[in-house]
Order: structure tokens, then sequence, then C-alpha cells
């Protein structure tokens, strides 16, 4: 694999290369290091919410505005995984297949593969291949897990969070981290009852909620099913990139990303533990957990 094709705008090489690190992201990392001088210069946008709150149909009509814009969107979907084969299972979003043909949109599906927080584990990596590639613009939507899906605000640059009147959305809004993590509350659906009533509640909750950066999220009603209320959505979310704060909040993400490579190759030292086995020994009370742990450490010195 070669950083030239994927620097021109390749989307085939761009295609191969977005499977090769997700499938082999070691040895996928001397490209990236090739690539990393190359970002900087897309926003990423998160999407997130419970499952059935309209994500994918919102992401749609996101990236239709934004090409009549004339930017470059790439798409990071990430959907659960398979139990038999570990990949998506929904694969590249059927409601988004009316871009296919179009060379400035890349929509990639991505499996979890066990990794919480409703994110894959190569997303950080797969965004450093569609900034150096040229997308001005990416959007990254969540398997749709609820409350798990905290991690996206270490990625995105701005944090949209689905909600939809009837779902218990209500009280899951009220709960820490969703109010924590959304830099922008979408109220979907919100020609269904109860959403006047629920557009209240999270206002409430907002300004009760102070945050660090000052910032009060906005609510935006939308209805993505019919495309109104999108272009609100986007406005909200340029608001709150407008405001500054992406150097300190990129760093943040760094910081916590070098956090889960140094956990990933201090686990790659012990791939040759049985952890079943000491699993096993565990649970009968033959070793205890702390030991074993010590002893694997001092081995590995």
């Amino acid at each position: 694999m070669h950083a030239a094709p994927i620097l021109a705008g390749d989307l085939r090489a761009l295609a191969r290369t977005a499977t090769f690190i997700e499938n082999r992201p070691r040895e996928a990392e001397p490209l990236l290091r090739e690539l990393f001088p190359h970002i900087g210069r897309a926003r990423m946008i998160g999407i997130t919410g419970a499952p059935g709150a309209g994500k994918s149909t919102l992401v749609d009509h996101m990236i239709r505005l934004l090409r009549d814009e004339g930017r470059r969107v790439g798409v990071i979907a990430v959907d659960p995984s398979s139990p038999w084969s570990g990949g998506a299972i929904l694969g590249d979003r059927v409601r988004m297949q009316r871009h296919h043909d179009d060379a400035g949109v890349f929509v990639r599906s991505m499996a979890t593969r066990g990794c919480l927080g409703g994110l894959a584990r190569a997303t950080t990596d797969m965004t450093v291949l569609l900034d150096a590639a040229g997308f001005d613009t990416i959007l990254i939507e969540t398997v749709g897990v609820g409350q798990d899906e905290v991690e996206i605000a270490r990625v995105a640059d701005a944090t949209l969070v689905l909600l939809v009147p009837g779902l218990g959305d209500d009280v899951q809004a009220l709960k820490a981290g969703i109010m924590e993590i959304a830099d922008v509350f979408v109220l979907n659906k919100a020609d269904l009852a109860g959403a006047d009533r629920l557009k209240q509640e999270v206002r409430a909750a907002v300004s009760l909620a102070a945050r660090a950066d000052g910032w009060s999220p906005a609510v935006v009603r939308a209805v993505a099913s019919e495309g109104r209320g999108i272009a609100d959505v986007l406005t909200a979310a340029r608001e709150y990139l407008a405001r500054g704060g992406r150097e300190r909040r990129t760093a943040e993400n760094w910081a916590a990303r070098l956090r889960e490579m140094l956990r990933e190759r201090v686990l790659d030292r012990f791939g040759d533990v049985d952890f079943a086995a000491a699993g096993t020994d565990v649970a009968a009370g033959r070793r205890d957990p702390w030991a074993l742990v010590e002893e694997w450490l001092n081995d590995a010195r």
C-alpha cells in the first residue's frame, strides 16, 4: 500500500486501503505514518442516538446538502458485527446508496468487532485516511447501542445526539453521559406526539448541566424522513464548530487515542498467553488474578 494514490483521490485505492486498515491495523501503521502529515483539514461530525432514532436517514440528507455546497463527504458508518464473519451486518447503508455514483462521497461501513462505546477500533485510523484523501467533512455514525456511545465525543469535532419522542429518550437525555457529549440535540421525528414535551425537558436539562467550555447545546427539531430541518441541524453544528476550541479537543482526542495505542501494544506483547486457561484457574480458585498479572508483567521485562 502506498500513500500517493490516496493523496491523489483514487477511490479504488481508498476502498482497498480502508479494508487493509480495518483488517490489518499493525501492518497499516507505516502507511498511516506517511499520511499523517497531510491531515487536519477535515471537520468531523459524530451522529449518535438510540436504534431507530433515524441516524442513517439524517446522514443521507446531510450528505445531500453538503454536496450541494460542493463539499467532499466521507462517511464512517459503524455497524454491529456479524457473530460469524466479524464483518459489518448492514454493510454500506442502504439509505446512502443513492450517492454511490458520486465521486465526492465515500461511505464505509465498519464492524464494531466487540469494541464498546459505539465505535470500531479502527475509527480514528479511518478518519486519518479520509482526511488525507481530501474529504473536508467526515460524518461518523455510531452503531446505535444507547448510552455506551459516549466514545464518539473523543473522535468528532462536533457531536449530534438524536432523540425521538416516545422511545424513552426523555429519560435517557437526562443522564449525565448523553448530556456531556451532545454539542447539538436533534429532536428527530418532531411531528410525533410528545415532541414539544421532550424539547422542553431537554432544554431544562441543558440549563442545569453547566459545561466546562460554556457551550449550551442547541435543541433542533427535524423530520429526517422528509428532509425537514436538516439545514438547521448543519447550521447548529457549524455554530458550535465556529466557537473554536478544535485544537483543544483534538489534543484531548489524541491523548485518549495514544493511551489506547499503548494498551493495544502491551496486549500484543502477551499474545501467547492462554487467557482461557488462566481464567479457568482463577475461577477455580487455584490462582488469584493479581498474582497472575504480576507474573506476566515480570516475565515481559
